[in-house]
């Protein structure tokens, strides 16, 4: 196993790539956000991701954050997961993690702490917001308007006029291409802009005002629709 340490100014991004071994993903501090093609995860210091090999994905920081990473040769791990899974990073794992970043161990050693860290590898269940974008290029233009300002309150027919269709065209684009309506889509975009605020510990009616809900507890509705908690129960271990 390699350890490697990124410090993460907060907006920096490393673009979508694959790595030749498993990765293990983990905020030392602040919040990591990684996405694949199928589902983004935001993880607080109490999580890390693990990504299997050769597996694209991007991970990027809305805030200041240390990345700490283990990459993992295949063959030394013949019994991993070959899905993403969210892993509980309890003090122990992240001890384990700095202890294996020493570049003083013998091999003895670091076969025993490895053999260690893999038993501390205990999945736990994250709920993701996953949005895919519409294919349809009008719908698509209002899609990448929205993620730029999600608190847009503009209605379908608006935005109709906005790229020149007809809200049943704009609609129909939407559901195709995503397989959900316009509004339940843009509920999935709001939401998936708060867990990262919700793990850096802001205040739940800042987020519900920047997601573009006039209330806490209309923000907290949705909140619990979409991922089957509220946002202090869904960070609750982080906390």
């Amino acid at each position: 196993m390699i350890v490697a340490t990124f410090p993460m100014p907060a907006g920096l991004v490393f673009d979508w790539h694959t790595h030749t071994g498993h990765q293990l993903a983990w905020a030392a501090s602040g919040v990591l956000t990684v996405r694949t093609e199928d589902a983004t995860w935001v993880l607080p210091r109490t999580r890390a991701l693990w990504i299997p090999a050769g597996l694209r994905h991007e991970t990027l920081s809305s805030g200041p954050a240390t990345m700490r990473t283990l990459y993992i040769r295949p063959d030394r791990c013949p019994g991993a997961w070959t899905e993403p899974s969210t892993v509980a990073a309890s003090p122990l794992l992240a001890g384990m993690i700095g202890y294996l970043g020493s570049d003083t161990l013998d091999d003895a050693a670091r076969a025993r702490a490895e053999a260690v860290l893999a038993d501390l590898l205990q999945p736990v269940a994250m709920t993701t917001i996953d949005l895919r974008l519409p294919d349809d290029d009008r719908a698509r233009q209002v899609a990448l308007a929205l993620l730029d300002h999600p608190a847009d309150k503009r209605t379908l027919p608006q935005w109709a006029r906005e790229v020149g269709a007809s809200a049943r065209t704009l609609a129909r684009g939407f559901l195709t291409g995503t397989g959900m309506p316009f509004g339940r889509w843009r509920t999935r975009l709001r939401l998936q802009t708060a867990p990262p605020a919700l793990a850096a510990g802001a205040p739940v009616s800042a987020v519900a005002r920047r997601a573009g809900y006039d209330t806490a507890s209309a923000f907290v509705a949705a909140f619990r629709r979409e991922t089957g908690s509220t946002p202090a129960a869904y960070f609750a271990v982080s906390r």
